[in-house]
């Protein structure tokens, strides 16, 4: 085979010219003028694609040859077909996982070769640098799976901490589970449901994030103080806090697919024998074709697997509601705080929405940050706006300096600058902000005058809105 220079089509270097821009390319240079790379060439030879001997792969002449073949027989139009749809579809990075390395990764950080430094920080044990997401050119789907392994380690990394360092302990969910279910867990602190004084509630977002993280990017690029709730937990012990962290994420698990699973789901059915041998033909043939994509498409396919939902705790809002009922509501705590990032902000209304009585009652303060909760699509009520006006302040992600107040269209509660434009940095940046403002609800709850979000921002008047 001729010799191509390597391409990457979304990559810098020169475009493979196998490669069509908006439907199959047409002929422009002249057959023995157009090169392409080594994993398109290889894809066309798979496909047997015949040519002169001393005449090289290129452009025009597969195109030319693909018109020659269409004129064959049932099965070179399919093969033709297939590898149009291929070049038109397909991009390099899927093309490319037949050359790439196995998916196999380290399952310790030492593994990896990181480790966290004193300060926290995710660095290479050799070279002391930063974690490279790049660590082999051009291979950007390895890439990501190695990072995504690379995560499942950290979130192992974090629960070692937040039982070891935090000294809190791990509670599985559902509290009746039986042995051979699907189960999650939280986290809390020995005393999240005695301490007669204050209790702590942290939910984080949506995402890959499970519990005792706000973000998994600030983790393994920043620090751990940045991308955990651990300083939360600290000073919230510190100060007399219980602590119950939730586990919104964990909804599932997955387990594999056996053949019969797949077979029951396609026989499952009460339609007529017929209208179903139809189906069934039509399956096969589909089948049929992805089959053949997936031989070049995906060499490394993985398995496939099927959702197990952990009963009462298959969304963040179950999680939430399920959370509540069985723990917060149950605590001694007279005050009752919450701090809730991003997606955790909408999960918690929610949880007002389904226990409005239960959480005015015991609930003295809310902190969101850059919560995506929104009272309009949520169908919140008067009676909980109003509440939330009074005991809520949002810290969203802003230009303006720290617990400067922002305006808002929706008349929900309070926003205030976190003081970062980083919406993954909201919790952090505003950390100090919450715990002033946590104290002034205490001071107001206990001589009856309302709490302002913080001392140096000015209430927005939603009665003006």
């Amino acid at each position: 085979m001729a010799a191509a220079r390597p391409c990457s089509w979304r990559g810098a270097r020169p475009q493979c010219r196998l490669r069509p821009r908006t439907g199959p390319p047409r002929p422009r240079r002249s057959p023995r003028s157009a090169g392409g790379c080594s994993t398109c060439l290889h894809l066309l030879n798979r496909f047997a694609i015949p040519r002169a001997a001393n005449e090289p792969e290129t452009e025009d002449n597969i195109w030319v040859m693909m018109a020659q073949l269409q004129q064959g027989g049932p099965d070179e139009k399919e093969k033709t077909t297939a590898l149009k749809d291929l070049l038109s579809r397909i991009d390099l990075d899927e093309l490319m996982k037949k050359d790439e390395p196995p998916l196999e990764f380290p399952d310790t950080l030492e593994g990896f070769e990181y480790i966290f430094n004193e300060k926290g920080q995710l660095r290479h044990i050799k070279t002391g640098e930063p974690f490279v997401f790049n660590y082999r050119e051009d291979l950007h789907r390895w890439n990501q799976k190695r990072y995504e392994a690379l995560g499942e380690i950290i979130t192992k990394y974090v629960y070692e901490l937040l039982q070891k360092e935090c000294h809190l302990k791990k509670v599985t969910l559902p509290v009746d589970a039986t042995e051979s279910e699907p189960k999650s867990f939280i986290f809390m602190s020995e005393d999240a449901l005695t301490n007669p004084d204050k209790l702590l509630v942290l939910i984080h977002g949506n995402g890959v994030v499970r519990a005792g993280q706000w973000a998994r990017r600030l983790i393994i690029n920043e620090d751990l103080d940045s991308g955990t709730q651990i300083p939360y937990i600290k000073r919230a012990i510190e100060e007399g806090y219980g602590v119950i962290v939730l586990n919104p994420n964990e909804n599932y698990i997955e387990v594999e697919k056996t053949k019969a699973q797949v077979q029951l789901s396609s026989d499952s059915s009460d339609e007529p024998a017929e209208k179903r041998e139809r189906k069934d033909k039509i399956q096969k043939e589909t089948k049929k074709r992805r089959d053949f994509y997936e031989k070049y498409r995906n060499p490394q396919k993985e398995k496939e697997t099927m959702q197990m939902y952990i009963r009462d705790n298959g969304s963040p809002e179950e999680h939430a509601i399920y959370v509540w009922d069985h723990f917060i509501s149950q605590s001694a705590a007279e005050n009752v705080f919450f701090v809730a990032h991003s997606y955790g902000g909408l999960a918690f209304v929610e949880l007002m929405i389904q226990r409005e009585a239960e959480v005015k009652n015991k609930v003295t303060a809310v902190a969101l940050t850059d919560s995506v909760h929104n009272v309009w699509h949520q169908e919140v009520g008067k009676t909980i706006r109003e509440w939330m006006r009074e005991n809520c302040c949002n810290w969203v992600s802003s230009s303006e300096p720290l617990d400067t107040s922002v305006e808002s269209m929706l008349p929900d509660c309070p926003r205030v600058s976190a003081g970062t434009e980083r919406h993954e940095l909201t919790s952090w940046k505003s950390f100090p902000s919450i715990f002033k403002f946590f104290s002034e609800a205490v001071e107001a709850k206990n001589s009856s005058v309302k709490p302002t979000p913080t001392r140096r921002s000015n209430r927005i008047k939603y009665e003006e809105l």
